[in-house]
């Protein structure tokens, strides 16, 4: 079992009960629910997704975007603080706000 394998297990479990499903991507997961993606499991880490509204506590936290390589950074791609990470129930309500951020619209034309 790879690292990434075991600590994609552990994040699963912590989210039992609200549906999250775990794809290969990049040589990490990405997390669903249902259609909707919205977080990121590498390298013994877990990134949701955030906006403006909801990218407050992770800052207060010390905690960092995720950087998909030397030169791209996914700002709307929030490390989870550990404490969180360690409480599946305020876990599952950080998931729940991460999944519900709409896809922006592309306004082009």
């Amino acid at each position: 079992m790879k690292e990434d394998d075991s600590f994609k297990e552990f994040v699963i479990d912590q989210l039992a009960g609200f549906g999250a499903a775990a794809r290969p991507m990049f040589g990490g997961y990405g997390l669903y629910k249902g259609d909707a993606f919205f977080g990121i499991i590498i390298k013994e880490r877990l990134y949701f997704k955030t906006d403006a509204t909801t990218r407050l506590p992770y800052e207060e936290q010390g905690m960092k975007p995720f950087k998909a390589s030397a030169t791209q950074t996914l700002k709307n791609y929030m490390e989870v603080p550990p404490d969180i990470l360690e409480d599946a129930e305020e876990l599952k309500s950080w998931a729940r706000t991460a999944a519900a951020l709409k896809k922006p619209v592309n306004k082009k034309r």
